[in-house]
């Protein structure tokens, strides 16, 4: 458990490393992720290593929720003031990335299609 949380942890620092020296917009754990989502098929140890830990973090994950809560609660009144913008930005950024989900999911079929079967 030890060794795969600090995998996880290696990852974001290579990540805050990345944005501090290239100077790029991204919060360094968001690079972090990136690198382990290109690094996971890869490695199938990185695989085995991390099982554990995602399980146990996944088991968990309501409680991450929490943090969100408490600022909601604080900000209420920010909310009530902007409801009107909160709420489009909401539905626009949720229609789009239903659009981009479905463009991808149809690129990706097509994509699929065109591969040679496996054993022929």
């Amino acid at each position: 458990m030890l060794e795969s949380l600090l995998t996880l942890l290696a990852f974001q620092l290579l990540g805050e490393a990345i944005a501090h020296g290239a100077k790029l917009p991204l919060p360094g754990p968001v690079i972090g992720m990136a690198l382990l989502f290109l690094a996971w098929p890869l490695l199938e140890r990185l695989q085995q290593r991390l099982e554990h830990s995602a399980d146990a973090l996944l088991g968990n994950f309501g409680l991450l929720f929490v943090p969100a809560g408490v600022g909601v609660m604080v900000h209420a009144h920010l909310l009530a003031q902007w409801w009107g913008p909160l709420l489009l930005a909401v539905l626009l950024s949720t229609a789009g990335t239903m659009a981009v989900g479905a463009l991808l999911f149809q690129w990706l079929a097509k994509w699929k299609a065109k591969l040679p079967e496996p054993g022929a």
